[in-house]
């Protein structure tokens, strides 16, 4: 017995030593993992510091030498330049400090691709849950990835339309971070070496907003992948609210360029700007549809604000989850004016690097996390590809398959002398580009039959306004659908511009054209209304009308001259709409005037 409970007694406090000596094994294990986490985390942070300062030094020698070495090309961020001035103690800030704001843009352009960056599973948006995935693009061990050559063109197309300098040599890096929605628990991406950089876009602010232009410097943009969807179940739908969420790793792999801008943008109407400038480019190379709704093109604004003069940034805050141009705009707004009360009010240390969230139904910003350091993500070069080699001849290929932009069609048309609101139009839809474009070819080809006739304006004016809205009404999809094609409103403009029918009379004409199609001219012979521009004629008609009305003849001629207006009707009345406008007012105010 005794021997037995000795036993079980030593076996016990071996069991017990044993545990001791592997918690401690485990516990040393953890201190080792966390000091070398730390220990990473240094060396990250120096690699970066060091990066910046070869950059920085780099640019300074070029700069200082005058000579185009490669380290000129090194140019540096608005970030970084605002970085090496430390100036903040040379603007205090008090309650009545005048404040700027700085504001940039990420943009994730999902690339309309046939298959994923790297593996061939294809994607459609709405697919039932987790049914477009594969071994690769779930991440399994022992798969590779296979980086798509469209995905490389799609990029490099929207790169040379935002006039970046496409790198000869690029590479692929994995960014580091754990979230429910990526499979891998890394995405490939591109740190350091970007497929695209130091590019620009010029953005018009529409007329109702007030007009104008902007030059947005572009800073970078890189090909990754993008994650998975999570779908919360429960409450109100939202993260904050669910009870579980649902991973639909369908979206997983799919091709993104991320583009990312210098702070250039003065204002929310600017930021719209560019994203509804953006969205055209894109659709215009059919890299992607910017589909706002479907996630095809997401938009992160990042705010912060200074006092004016100072050139050292503050802090940024990144606000996301923005379904519209207008919701970027207003978030914008409510981010700005939250950060300068804060300041005001003496808490400026509450404004932090952080992800915030836009909340369209209270119309403000919430926190949705803090935002992590580049160090956080432990960037380093993807293993399982090679550098991404885009020679001089490529690209210069890729350009010349590339189409008209809009801002070379908007330049075009500004050539013609169309009015800034109907270039807006035009511009906004591509096929009314292509549509517009064939009205001005089919006049050209009649003008070489007949005299030459300038219609751009007319065509241009019918268009957006009376062929547009019917379009609209009828939800046709594209101007293709009228029953009027491209060559008959070329001879309806024709008729109008060369003066053998009035603009009243296209008005009235015009619906029935639009209900049945067919030729202008044949429908102005057979109604008999082709414009009266025979000077006997038109003369014969205001000696009528003036002989008609001898009273407000006699009042015109004692000084009540607004009677013109009145005549001038009752002319075209007595034509039933056909007397030439401009020659019947000059014959009419030379019989006024004897």
């Amino acid at each position: 017995m005794n021997n037995t409970t000795t036993s079980t007694t030593t076996s016990l406090s071996s069991l017990s030593s044993r545990f001791r000596r592997s918690a401690k094994k485990n516990n040393n294990n953890k201190n080792n993992k966390k000091e070398a986490t730390g220990i990473f985390h240094q060396r990250e942070e120096t690699r970066q510091q060091q990066r910046r300062r070869r950059r920085r030094s780099a640019t300074t020698n070029a700069a200082a030498s005058g000579t185009k070495t490669e380290g000129e090309q090194l140019h540096l961020s608005a970030l970084e330049q605002s970085e090496l001035i430390d100036d903040t103690e040379d603007f205090p800030i008090d309650a009545n400090t005048k404040f700027e704001p700085t504001i940039g843009i990420e943009t994730h352009v999902q690339l309309q691709t046939k298959t994923k960056a790297f593996c061939g599973c294809q994607y459609s948006y709405g697919a039932n849950a987790n049914t477009q995935i594969c071994p690769i693009c779930m991440g399994h061990p022992g798969t590779y990835p296979k980086l798509s050559e469209e995905v490389v063109e799609k990029g490099v197309q929207i790169g040379v339309a935002l006039n970046c300098k496409i790198r000869e040599v690029s590479k692929f890096d994995r960014k580091q971070y754990f979230y429910p929605d990526l499979p891998k628990g890394y995405q490939i991406s591109q740190f350091d070496e970007p497929l695209c950089e130091h590019g620009n876009i010029k953005v018009v602010i529409p007329v109702e907003e007030g007009g104008g232009e902007a030059t947005i410097g572009i800073t970078r943009a890189h090909l990754e992948e993008d994650a998975g969807k999570l779908n919360h179940v429960g409450g109100s739908g939202n993260v904050s609210t669910a009870t579980h969420s649902l991973a639909d790793y369908n979206r997983a792999g799919v091709a993104l360029l991320e583009i990312v801008t210098e702070p250039d943008f003065k204002n929310g109407k600017e930021v719209s700007a560019y994203g509804q400038e953006l969205r055209r480019i894109v659709r215009y190379l059919k890299a992607s549809d910017g589909n706002l709704n479907e996630g095809s093109m997401r938009c992160d604004v990042n705010v912060s604000v200074k006092p004016v003069g100072r050139k050292r940034f503050g802090t940024k805050v990144e606000v996301k989850n923005m379904n519209s141009f207008n919701a970027m705009a207003r978030a914008i707004d409510y981010e700005i004016e939250r950060q300068e009360k804060l300041y005001k009010e003496g808490r400026g240390d509450e404004i932090v690097q952080e992800t915030r969230t836009w909340d369209d139904q209270n119309q403000r910003t919430v926190t949705m996390r803090k935002k992590e350091g580049l160090a956080d993500y432990r960037y380093f070069p993807e293993p399982d590809l090679n550098p991404l080699v885009c020679s001089q001849a490529y690209v210069a290929n890729v350009r010349k398959e590339m189409p008209e932009l809009p801002n070379e069609i908007r330049d075009r048309y500004k050539a013609l002398g169309l009015p800034n609101g109907d270039v807006q139009v035009l511009v906004e839809d591509e096929n009314l580009v292509r549509f517009y474009d064939e009205i001005l070819s089919a006049n050209s080809s009649r003008s070489s039959e007949e005299k030459e006739v300038n219609i751009s304006k007319q065509a241009a004016n019918w268009l957006t306004n009376d062929l547009l809205a019917f379009v609209k009404n009828e939800k046709l999809a594209t101007p293709y659908d009228l029953k009027l094609n491209p060559e008959e409103i070329a001879e309806f403009c024709f008729l109008i511009e060369n003066g053998e029918i009035s603009g009243k009379i296209g008005k009235d004409i015009l619906p029935e054209l639009l209900l049945d199609g067919g030729s202008p001219r044949k429908l102005v012979e057979e109604k008999g209304l082709m414009q009266i521009s025979d000077p006997k004629e038109i003369e014969k008609i205001v000696q009528k009308v003036l002989d008609m009305n001898p009273n407000q003849l006699e009042q015109y001629r004692s000084g009540k001259t607004k009677l013109k207006g009145f005549f001038v009707g009752a002319c075209l009345r007595e034509s039933g709409g056909r007397a030439n406008p401009t020659l019947t007012d000059e014959i009419l105010m030379r019989k006024l005037e004897e």
